[in-house]
């Protein structure tokens, strides 16, 4: 990474709370709301009732509960899915469940372990963003800014190794001249590498460490522009409690 990458990401870090302090804390909480088109393409139904999304901040975990049933959650990590009582009790898993997705398009159905899946990589990722960017193997390069209305955003492109489950190889952040996030562009591998530009906005803070409380991707068209028209997943997030 030249100086400049390392200066933009730097930047990046400290306006979202500092490596330092992030490294104080293994867990965060926080209450979710989703919604969107996406659900409906993959054969499924998104309620708008908060569930409780747990994240593991140094290592590739996540739950959210309640998930199909009010004593039901998820257990997250890449290489198992699985859905299980909240006592303990598996009642579905997965293991290498991202096989699983070999062949999907934008259209094919998923069943709950895929749900559950999607929901566990997309939510430890975006909780733990920008500073996942400094694991081992991940790679930040500044890249020409991008022009948004009257904005001027500066933009990092991030390339992930094999071991971290995300939505693809290689994803683009925008950051406003305060360098929080604004945009996250990226296709999803797992359903027909749908194109996505997801904004994020009303920024909330915990423990000094700042999170975007609203997340809304979009289909992405030729141009790298937003289509309003096709809100693929909304998240409202509330709550944030790190420990």
């Amino acid at each position: 990474m030249n100086e400049q990458n390392c200066d933009l990401l730097e930047r990046v870090l400290i306006a979202h709370g500092g490596l330092e302090r992030w490294n104080r804390f293994s867990t965060v909480t926080a209450s979710i709301v989703t919604g969107g088109l996406l659900w409906g393409m993959k054969g499924l139904t998104q309620d708008s009732n908060p569930r409780l999304m747990t994240v593991w901040l140094h290592e590739q975990r996540a739950s959210v509960m309640p998930f199909g049933a009010p004593n039901q959650r998820t257990a997250y990590t890449p290489d198992r899915i699985a859905i299980e009582t909240t006592d303990g009790q598996v009642v579905m898993e997965r293991s290498e469940p991202r096989a699983s997705f070999g062949n999907h398009e934008e259209g094919t159905p998923w069943d709950p372990l895929h749900r559950a899946y999607f929901n566990g990589y997309a939510l430890w990722s975006y909780l733990t963003m920008p500073f996942l960017f400094t694991l081992p193997g991940v790679k930040a390069e500044e890249v020409d800014p991008w022009e948004e209305g009257d904005q001027h955003w500066r933009r990092l492109r991030v390339h992930f190794p094999e071991d971290v489950a995300t939505h693809c190889p290689v994803q683009d952040f925008y950051f406003g001249e305060d360098f929080l996030l604004r945009r996250h562009d990226y296709n999803v591998d797992v359903s027909g590498r749908l194109p996505a530009a997801q904004y994020v906005h009303d920024y909330v803070e915990a423990e000094g460490l700042r999170m975007p409380s609203k997340r809304r991707a979009y289909r992405r068209d030729a141009n790298n522009r937003a289509i309003e028209a096709q809100l693929l997943v909304s998240i409202d997030i509330s709550d944030l409690r790190y420990s």
